[in-house]
């Protein structure tokens, strides 16, 4: 019978790890561990694998892979309302998507557990004061003082517990009728549009009630546009939260890490020989690696020999981050090399990692015009190659922050200071969110 005693190799290095006060091993993280481990999934397996069907169905150009949320959620943003928000957007940008390219959406939160974040550093200096870095509310908090950035391992019961809560209300909105297809028009209420994109939603929203209306005139059963499946995602990178969180499934007796559907290693962690690869290469979740512009042929091959031996439909995604000015030179031989290797693999483009900089005002921030470049560079990349450009991985907030220039509101480097509320990396406002929606439905309805 499988067990979780001894599932994970002893011994492997984890890179990007909080320096708890005492270690890993110190009675703090030892206790916050235990409890972790006696609590109830936050996901279940056979949701899991519900999603590993539906990447599949997208491995092979039959749907369209829509991650979205913040750079890094915080506990006192996890509101009703910005929860709302975020799944708004998505649902909004989904019915886009999927009006102008006939393909079903999977749709994915970037919520619910993405509390933690890689640093450049472990360490940051202001006015010759040192403190440890901010790595995100699961770690410590953003205040600079020393009692706030001190990593508090008693932080990872409280992103159970706010993605407990979080997940509540997810499923509350998209089970209970918000996310009905017949509120399409709803959505777009309460937010503050360009009007080009507000008006062409509006327009688009009229064209999906009259369809709808025309279905249920067919006997199409109304309650089946009441509901829509919803699924969970965050970088796979505190240990100490993500092991107690494994659990042995009772129907296939094998481990799933119950913290969310969907598991994504990040560029900085995935050394073939470290532990987040070994701790991904053992769960049974479908599993993103992050691939940068110095990702290697050799280095894609050698991941899917590790994490998808078998060659499973669904079980492993790709997600490309390599910069506007880089995507067309680099991802056309990582896709010649998996697709000559008869790999299964979901490709999505992140377009926002590669394209962050400093603003002249002092902001870290995007230029929309990049992101959307990046998109197409994709789009191309795979049309040349003859494989399916499978989705987008996108920071992004329901609320109107200004954090990334550009858009069909012009957002300046001087608007940054007006609303920028990221904790950590800048985010496509909802309008920004919408507009790359309808410009991707474009590339997919022509691709």
């Amino acid at each position: 019978m499988t067990t979780l005693d001894n599932l994970f190799t002893p011994g492997l290095v984890a890179a990007q790890q909080p320096q708890w006060p005492g270690g890993v091993d110190g009675d703090a993280v030892k206790a916050a561990v235990s409890t972790l481990s006696k609590l109830p999934p936050l996901v279940f397996a056979g949701e899991c694998d519900n999603l590993k069907a539906r990447i599949a169905l997208a491995q092979e150009g039959k749907a369209f892979w829509l991650q979205g949320g913040d750079c890094a959620e915080t506990f006192v943003a996890a509101t009703a309302d910005s929860i709302r928000n975020r799944i708004k957007t998505i649902l909004q940008m989904a019915a886009v998507l999927q009006y102008f390219a006939s393909l079903p959406v999977i749709k994915v939160g970037r919520m619910a557990g993405q509390f933690a974040k890689p640093r450049s550093n472990n360490d940051e200096t202001r006015d010759g004061v040192t403190l440890p870095a901010y790595r995100g509310d699961a770690v410590n908090d953003l205040e600079f003082t020393l009692e706030a950035r001190t990593p508090n391992p008693d932080r990872l019961v409280q992103v159970y517990n706010t993605s407990s809560a979080t997940l509540n209300l997810v499923r509350a909105f998209t089970q209970g009728g918000f996310a009905d297809l017949r509120q399409v028009h709803t959505w777009n209420k309460g937010f503050a549009n360009d009007p080009r994109f507000g008006a062409r939603y509006e327009e688009m929203a009229n064209e999906i009630s009259r369809a709808l209306a025309f279905m249920e005139s067919a006997g199409v059963d109304p309650e089946s546009f009441k509901s829509v499946d919803f699924y969970s995602s965050h970088e796979a990178l505190i240990l100490e939260y993500e092991r107690p969180l494994t659990r042995i499934d009772s129907r296939t007796n094998l481990p799933y890490d119950v913290s969310a559907h969907f598991l994504w290693i990040g560029e900085r962690t995935r050394q073939m020989d470290g532990a987040h690869m070994d701790f991904a290469s053992k769960i049974q979740n479908p599993i993103g690696i992050k691939l940068g512009p110095k990702t290697t042929p050799e280095d894609a091959l050698a991941m899917i020999a590790k994490l998808n031996p078998t060659n499973e439909p669904g079980r492993l995604t790709f997600i490309t981050r390599m910069g506007a000015g880089l995507i067309r030179e680099k991802l056309p031989p990582l896709l010649k090399a998996v697709t000559e290797s008869g790999a299964k693999v979901l490709w999505v483009c992140d377009p926002m990692h590669g394209n962050t900089f400093e603003s002249s005002t002092g902001y870290k921030t995007r230029r929309f015009e990049d992101v959307m470049d990046e998109v197409r560079g994709f789009f191309e990349s795979h049309k040349a190659a003859g494989t399916h450009p499978g989705g987008v991985h996108i920071e992004l907030t329901g609320d109107d922050v200004t954090e990334c220039l550009g858009g069909g509101e012009q957002i300046s480097e001087e608007d940054l200071a007006s609303r920028y509320e990221s904790a950590c990396d800048p985010r496509l406002n909802h309008t920004q969110s919408l507009e790359l929606a309808f410009l991707v439905a474009e590339m997919l309805r022509d691709r």
